[in-house]
């Protein structure tokens, strides 16, 4: 087959569905991953399910997608130049030392075995440190495919698509392929880690709040400072994810957050981190505070730690648990609301039929 040897851009060759799966966030995932995906997700964690094996088919599927978006790539790079393992090196190179999207720079760096974090690690963010990084890595496929051949033997075959694109299989096409998807996989096991945490932060702690009853509205645009909450509140101090009025006077702050049992210090920090009463219009706010955390190990001490500087621990792992945010909300503000006596065998059904009601992309609103 006759392949011209002329420059390319490798970006192009990445289909441009596979490339918006590199920069959606906030109601734009939604529209990607579909709103009952991500319904089910919050339905699952108000359940107690780990948020972490409930968005790992989320993670899987992404990764499928932008694997197989690489492996084209990879394919129609080699129809357009028999010296595209050449090439595609020093191209990903010459780019990383001009600016680029974000989804460009990413593929980019995969391309010579990189994440963001190592670019910055590595490389300190230097363009002219790629130049030696460059060499090196090169060099060092190069040995490793010549140890593959000698250890192994020839590798071969090849790749078709649709009949009209055919690439040879060698040992060279597989180890930058391979190298490129496991920087990949790296990248975006880290960044859906930190995404989806953010993400459903606000989903699950709007979704709750709205279940117990209390309207979603900033409080300069509420109709009275009663039964209102809203999201990631900033004061002079330090930030809350939600900020709860229940009546004159009386009010809560949350913080959620997706800590295990190895992080015991990060959940202390959260406790502690908030005024205990703040001033609205012209009265005086005093704030109980509730952490939600996924769960504490069995020996730690936190709970109690907690208790004594007003701050109460809940565990998302402990089952129907925002039954136990109401309990806490009763106990605290003087909160009624049929959660507190229902029995554990109803509050599946009840958390679905109320969470298919509500509007999930208003609480990725910040301007609420």
């Amino acid at each position: 087959m006759h392949k011209k040897n002329k420059s390319m851009k490798l970006t192009s060759l990445i289909p441009e569905d596979a490339k918006k799966l590199l920069k959606v966030e906030g109601i734009e995932l939604i529209k990607q991953l579909g709103e009952e995906v991500i319904r089910g997700v919050v339905f699952d964690v108000l359940c107690g399910k780990n948020i972490r094996d409930s968005t790992e088919m989320l993670t899987r599927k992404r990764l499928a997608t932008l694997n197989a978006a690489m492996l084209m790539m990879f394919i129609k790079g080699f129809v357009i130049s028999d010296k595209f393992f050449e090439m595609f090196p020093k191209i990903a190179f010459n780019n990383l030392k001009k600016r680029q999207k974000k989804e460009d720079k990413m593929i980019f760096q995969w391309m010579i075995g990189l994440t963001n974090k190592a670019f910055q690690n590595i490389l300190r963010d230097s363009p002219e440190a790629l130049d030696e990084y460059n060499e090196k890595y090169v060099n060092i496929c190069e040995e490793v495919i010549k140890n593959c051949k000698e250890t192994y033997g020839n590798l071969g075959g090849y790749f078709e698509v649709n009949s009209k694109e055919r690439a040879e299989l060698d040992w060279k096409f597989l180890i930058y392929f391979m190298n490129t998807i496991g920087a990949q996989t790296l990248a975006i096991r880290g960044s859906d880690k930190s995404m989806y945490g953010k993400f459903f932060e606000k989903l699950i702690l709007g979704s709750l709040l709205t279940i117990l009853g209390f309207e979603y509205s900033k409080p300069e645009k509420a109709k009275k400072l009663k039964r209102i909450f809203w999201l990631s509140s900033r004061d002079e101090k330090r930030e809350s994810d939600a900020t709860l009025l229940f009546e004159a006077g009386k009010g809560v702050r949350f913080d959620i957050g997706f800590i295990g049992r190895g992080n015991p210090e990060i959940t202390l920090d959260k406790v502690t981190r908030f005024e205990r009463q703040i001033v609205l219009g012209h009265s005086k706010w005093y704030l109980a505070t509730i952490i939600i955390v996924d769960r504490i190990g069995e020996k730690s001490s936190i709970v109690e730690l907690a208790k004594r500087v007003g701050g109460t621990i809940i565990q998302m792992s402990m089952g129907y648990w925002p039954k136990k945010v109401a309990i806490e909300l009763n106990r605290a503000i003087n909160f009624q609301h049929e959660l507190i006596k229902m029995p554990e065998e109803n509050i599946k059904d009840y958390l679905h039929r109320k969470i298919m009601g509500i509007k999930l992309e208003k609480f990725l609103n910040i301007e609420n």
